[in-house]
């Protein structure tokens, strides 16, 4: 059992301790970073929200980012697929 990391981290102007892995902290540091810069963002696009909206919109634009990122995936793994079977068969044609 790895050795975990007590750390703090501020979302929305509130901390929060955390024990985390210690290969994993600078990617949760950075994750609290980018929720924190685009709870900016829509505070100012959206005046007058209370946190827990800007929260909200934070969690929808994560939550749609990571699933753009996992159909990219899927769609670079089929066109992968598709050129080794074009390979394979560009690769009999030359044979014969």
């Amino acid at each position: 059992m790895s050795e975990t990391l007590p750390i703090n981290i501020v979302l929305a102007d509130r901390t929060y301790r955390l024990k985390v892995d210690p290969a994993e902290e600078s990617m949760v540091r950075k994750t609290a970073e980018l929720i924190n810069q685009k709870m900016g963002e829509f505070r100012l696009q959206f005046a007058g929200k209370d946190t827990q909206d800007y929260l909200a919109m934070v969690l929808l634009w994560f939550a749609t980012a990571q699933s753009n990122g996992t159909d990219a995936l899927l769609e670079a793994k089929n066109t992968l697929q598709s050129l080794q079977e074009l390979n394979q068969l560009v690769g009999r044609h030359v044979e014969s």
